[in-house]
């Protein structure tokens, strides 16, 4: 096992596997269950899915398909989107999922990240920050990226793990499916204040990418989406899985 968490992070929209870009258009990639096949042969550690459109179009959490993954699955799971009450966060744990993911509604809602840590333990509950980089300031979106909140970054960071987050997931809006490497300003700004882990995600491309978030970012996981399901950039959906020994050889 990785001593760096690498958690694939799989895009729902309802039923389908899919891919964005920078929170805008997104590509079909398949069926969620037989993604999750695949990542249970190539053995890895965890996976994430978010469900991108759901707070959006104001649907609940697919409760059919999160069943249909957690029998699949053979790893920790996690999800978000739609998440707005306990009791569907309890329903999600019922099914088999280790973690929920919130983000319009740690927002609005900071209480119920109390409620959830306090029921399941912090470790349970992951904050979601967006961010998008405008005129050298990072700043925080909600509702799949259309809305921006008031917040400085840095607050914010401080509100959600003073309310209870056990992680952050940390997303740069700019990069997000771009290949073009993490936002590394971005990531050393949220580990320089939190004291909880912090998932990197958004333009990984490459074991450097990788390397560099880590290392000199101090991330304490790294959330890959683009760079596990296609075979590289512009080029057609292939699930994989980076070689166990070259990332342990890169993270030393």
């Amino acid at each position: 096992m990785l001593q760096t968490r690498i958690i694939p992070c799989l895009q729902l929209v309802d039923e389908s596997l899919v891919k964005a870009v920078q929170f805008g258009k997104y590509g079909y990639i398949g069926d969620p269950c037989n993604t999750v096949r695949i990542f249970n042969e190539l053995e890895v550690d965890e996976l994430c899915f978010l469900d991108i459109r759901a707070s959006l179009e104001q649907r609940d959490p697919n409760l059919s398909v999160l069943q249909d993954i957690a029998d699949e699955c053979f790893m920790p799971l996690s999800y978000g989107g739609g998440i707005k009450n306990f009791e569907q966060a309890k329903k999600i744990f019922s099914i088999g999922f280790e973690k929920v993911i919130l983000n319009t509604s740690a927002f609005y809602h900071p209480e119920l990240v109390t409620q959830i840590a306090t029921h399941f333990g912090s470790q349970a509950v992951i904050v979601a920050i967006d961010v998008k980089n405008e005129h050298h300031q990072h700043n925080i979106y909600v509702k799949d990226g259309r809305v921006r909140i008031k917040d400085s970054l840095l607050d914010y960071v401080r509100k959600m793990e003073a309310a209870g987050a056990g992680e952050l997931l940390v997303t740069s809006m700019d990069r997000e499916g771009t290949w073009s490497g993490f936002d590394e300003a971005l990531i050393k700004n949220v580990t320089s204040v939190a004291s909880i882990p912090v998932i990197a995600h958004g333009g990984g491309g490459s074991l450097e990418d990788i390397r560099r978030v880590v290392k000199d970012c101090h991330a304490s996981a790294v959330a890959l989406g683009s760079m596990l399901v296609y075979q590289k950039k512009g080029m057609g959906v292939l699930v994989n899985f980076p070689d166990t020994k070259k990332l342990e050889e890169v993270l030393k």
